[in-house]
């Protein structure tokens, strides 16, 4: 059984040593090629690495648009809420300029109902606006997460 193995492994490290001495070593071409294709994947990953940045500081700043956007659109709704409350007082000023007759009054209480009409449509069209500003931040943002995962799923596909 000795006798047996031992052949074998004079046999295994005689086809090893055959083998090792087939391989023909790498020509200069080969090599330059690989220092080539080496120099430009240096210089992919670099203009990955700045895709990623750049795509991380994009969504970074929508994250602070958005943020802007929602207190805009909060004070717009306070706006909102106490232009109601001034409407409710406004019309209540011009029933009581009804009840009591004086035409002067009458024209004053239209005049201020109108001004808080005209107020309370302001506000309503800025926070209209800024909700459509909030929502096209959000699909930049978006778009921008996107464009982050595919720069770094195309940055781990490449050949380290």
């Amino acid at each position: 059984m000795n006798r047996l193995t031992s052949w074998t492994m004079v046999a295994t490290c005689a086809i090893v040593a055959v083998a090792g001495l087939s391989v023909s070593p790498a020509t200069a071409q080969d090599v330059r090629e690989d220092r080539q294709d080496l120099r430009q994947d240096r210089g992919d990953v670099r203009q990955d690495t700045l895709d990623i940045r750049g795509d991380r500081q994009d969504i970074r700043q929508d994250t602070r648009d958005i943020r802007s956007d929602r207190q805009d659109i909060g004070k717009d709704t306070q706006g909102i809420q106490q232009d109601r409350t001034a409407l409710r007082g406004a019309r209540q000023q011009l029933r009581d300029a009804y009840k009591s007759g004086d035409p002067n009054a009458v024209k004053a209480a239209r005049e201020n109902l109108r001004k808080t009409r005209s107020s309370l449509r302001t506000d309503l069209k800025d926070r209209r606006g800024d909700l459509r500003d909030l929502h096209h931040d959000r699909q930049d943002r978006r778009a921008d997460a996107a464009d982050l995962h595919r720069d770094f799923a195309a940055r781990q596909a490449r050949p380290q």
